[in-house]
């Protein structure tokens, strides 16, 4: 892992497994000069990805990593963390990536998520895209919002580093909290990664400290 100084962007692998929203997103902050990092590789689950176009048309390398390809969960892992290990990146952003991989020991705190909800409710398993968004108007909820946190082997689950909240509206669809929820994530996840690039950010196991 190449060390992140103030000066140099935080260099980056982006996983996906479908649009790709997220990634446009971080492509877009970056070019207009708002966010310090570098994506040096995109991993995708889903070799029909929309993402994988915003990739090639940045002039990123990807790679396509199908689960259903490996035979066990350590197989999986080495194949999506390989060209991150080889792209000599700092962070794994995980936008949108819809499978449970295993991380490895030399990643630990290294991998984010980004999650349509406020940890710990409405997340895990099964709950992602308009799911999440379905399960808040269920619940009654009056506020939702999105959460970056640390990854680990489990769905939703790892260490907390931000979290912002929308209000939920009385005439809400799930569709239409999803796109207040995205606005919110368009902001929170350059957020995180600017804070890690300027050595803000600090885990000791699940206890994150973020420096004014």
């Amino acid at each position: 892992m190449s060390e992140s100084t103030s000066s140099a962007p935080l260099r980056v692998a982006v996983l996906i497994s479908g649009g790709g929203t997220t990634l446009k997103n971080l492509l877009t902050r970056i070019e207009q000069g708002s966010l310090q990092a570098e994506i040096a590789v995109v991993v995708s689950s889903n070799p029909q990805a929309r993402g994988l176009e915003f990739a090639k048309a940045a002039g990123i390398p990807v790679v396509v990593a199908q689960q259903e390809e490996f035979g066990t969960a350590d197989k999986f892992s080495a194949a999506v963390f390989g060209p991150c290990r080889a792209g000599n990146v700092d962070y794994v952003v995980m936008g949108g990536f819809l499978k449970l991989v295993p991380i490895p020991h030399d990643f630990e705190n290294r991998v984010l998520n980004i999650h349509p909800a406020l940890i710990p409710k409405h997340c895990g398993e099964g709950f992602y895209g308009l799911r999440v968004h379905q399960a808040v108007l269920a619940a009654g909820d009056e506020t939702s919002g999105c959460t970056v946190h640390f990854v680990d082997n489990q769905y939703d689950h790892g260490p907390v580093i931000l979290q912002r909240s929308v209000p939920v509206l009385e005439d809400d669809t799930p569709e239409s909290l999803a796109s207040r929820v995205f606005e919110a994530e368009c902001e929170a996840y350059p957020e995180v990664i600017n804070l890690l690039q300027a050595g803000k950010i600090r885990a000791q196991g699940r206890q994150i400290e973020v420096d004014d």
